[in-house]
């Protein structure tokens, strides 16, 4: 079995004044091709010598004009590069106290001029081998400490992604049942203004208490958002008409005395997104930004291709697919490492009490990660902030924009079968849906509703809650009516559909569904909408 492996060479640097030096130690090593012999009489310049040759062994004269070989040591041992080269001190001199000097300097070895072949090459190889053993230990040492370096980040980074999931998983569970209890009291609320009576001042509260549940429902959408929990309507969009259009409310939000650029690179690729979430990610990071520059700055939003192959942020490996770049730049003061680390995580804020709930971040890393996307923050104190958000290129075409009407608050007198275990929330919709002039029947779970529905009840329109306890799901009820009256339409409501209507945090076409909590006015608009659609649907059969 032949051995591939080739053999060490021996690199010998010599340092003498007497050039007759290199024929003799030349003559004693010649017959030995791994060993490659240098000679050189400039003792002054020994390190960049040794640099030069590389050497693995230095042989150095005693006594030489200048700089002698105890300088010679001296100088090796004090550059970092060479502090560990061999070095064998040549001497005519055999000399007790000499030897204890060389030694003490730190010379690894003592001849007496000239020594013999055998004894000379022995040494040298000793020397040499000791040397390249202890370089590739050096290097082990260096690679191995390289490769923990690259585990504490990498159990790192694991422990801050599944610090950020059961965060998620507690914020979403949380956002539920509070956008239940945000419709518990919107409802009522709405069914007070609808009922009449109430003197101005008393509207006037009602319609604080009204913004209040408003800025809860948001609050919860954040939450929601950032947990990856809220259904998105994705759609094809075309990025580039869709940023050009933002600047005018951009200069809004940051006022007259901010600057707003626009950098979008020609031929941008699609991707598929729910706009309006995106929009609110933009505008909330450009209310960090004015924040952060405290009203005067530029903030710039680039956006451009990147081709899969492409390295990620923050050594995340290549992209596996193509991507759309966006890019949203401040030139505010920045963050410190410490504050960076944490921007992502829900609730964390810099800002005093009372001026920021720390969602803005969160809920763009939710929603860029729920749309099958990267993020990355970076900042430098005095240097400001660029967030990245790379959405996946989708080849699909872009769809029309749909009118952005705000429908005025209308009834009807079609049936609505409504379906919520939550007792309060099911009596606040069912009284305002009454008021509203709809025959309204409801049910506590799906399988009191299915009986209904068995029994020849006939409905125009299932509005049910999404997650529900028994034995018949939201998904079961809503087959049992398309079964039983295909002419039917169903509205589906929740404050946490993950996982029963969406699937990958989309929403599949065809399906209704209306987040709570909702206002009086977007369920009357999402209704009447619904009940259009199956008019026209049977004009047209």
């Amino acid at each position: 079995m032949n051995d591939d492996t080739p053999a060490p060479y021996c690199s010998v640097l010599l340092i003498d004044d007497e050039a007759m030096a290199e024929d003799l130690i030349g003559y004693r090593l010649s017959q030995h091709a791994d060993i490659r012999l240098r000679y050189d009489a400039r003792a002054e310049l020994a390190v960049s010598l040794c640099r030069e040759t590389e050497a693995t062994v230095v042989l150095v004269d005693l006594r030489m004009p200048g700089p002698d070989g105890f300088d010679v040591i001296r100088l090796l041992r004090a550059a970092p590069e060479t502090d560990h080269v061999p070095i064998i001190l040549l001497s005519s001199e055999d000399d007790a106290d000499t030897k204890a000097r060389a030694f003490a300097l730190g010379a690894n070895d003592y001849l007496v001029k000239w020594p013999e072949a055998r004894e000379l090459e022995a040494r040298i190889r000793y020397h040499s081998g000791a040397y390249q053993a202890r370089c590739q230990r050096d290097a082990a040492f260096l690679e191995l400490r390289q490769r923990e370096a690259e585990l504490r980040a990498s159990q790192a980074a694991l422990h801050q992604a599944q610090k950020m999931e059961a965060i998620g998983q507690l914020t979403g569970g949380i956002a539920h049942d509070f956008n239940n209890v945000l419709q518990v009291i919107g409802g009522n609320l709405q069914l007070v203004k609808m009922i009449g009576g109430v003197n101005p001042q008393g509207l006037a509260r009602v319609d604080n208490a009204l913004n209040g549940v408003e800025r809860g429902a948001r609050l919860a959408a954040h939450l929601l958002a950032f947990a990856r929990r809220q259904p998105l309507q994705a759609a094809v969009v075309a990025l580039a008409p869709l940023l050009a259009n933002m600047d005018d409310m951009l200069r809004r939000v940051l006022g007259a005395q901010a600057q707003v650029l626009t950098d979008l690179a020609p031929q941008l690729w699609h991707t598929e997104v729910d706009v309006s979430q995106l929009n609110n990610v933009i505008l909330n990071l450009a209310i960090n930004a004015r924040d952060a520059m405290q009203g005067d700055g530029t903030l710039t939003i680039r956006a451009r291709n990147v081709a899969a192959g492409a390295p990620l942020p923050d050594s995340q490996g290549a992209c596996q697919c193509d991507y759309v770049l966006i890019e949203i730049a401040d030139t505010g003061a920045g963050m410190p490492p410490e504050v960076l680390q944490r921007a992502f995580e829900p609730f964390f804020t810099t800002k005093p009490t009372g001026q920021g709930t720390g969602l803005g971040l969160s809920m763009a890393y939710g929603f860029v990660k729920q749309s099958g996307g990267e993020i990355a923050l970076h900042s430098e104190v005095g240097h400001g902030t660029c967030v990245q958000i790379y959405l996946p290129r989708s080849h699909g075409t872009p769809a029309g924009a749909a009118p952005d009407t705000a429908a005025p608050l209308s009834g009807g007198v079609e049936t609505i079968l409504v379906v919520e275990d939550e007792d309060d929330v099911r009596a606040a919709t069912a009284d305002l849906l009454a008021a509203l002039g709809y025959d309204v029947l409801s049910s506590a779970d799906g399988e009191q509703a299915a009986h209904l529905i068995e029994d020849g009840a006939h409905i125009d329109l299932l509005f049910t809650d999404v997650v529900m306890p028994g034995r018949v799901s939201s998904l079961a009820l809503s087959e049992l009516v398309k079964r039983k009256l295909p002419q039917a339409q169903i509205l589906f409501t929740s404050g946490y559909a993950e996982g029963v209507l969406a699937h990958d945090g989309k929403l599949p076409p065809g399906v209704h569904l209306l987040p709570k909590p909702y206002s009086a006015e977007t369920l009357s608009a999402r209704i009447r909408q619904l009940l259009h659609q199956r008019a026209t649907a049977s004009t047209a059969a």
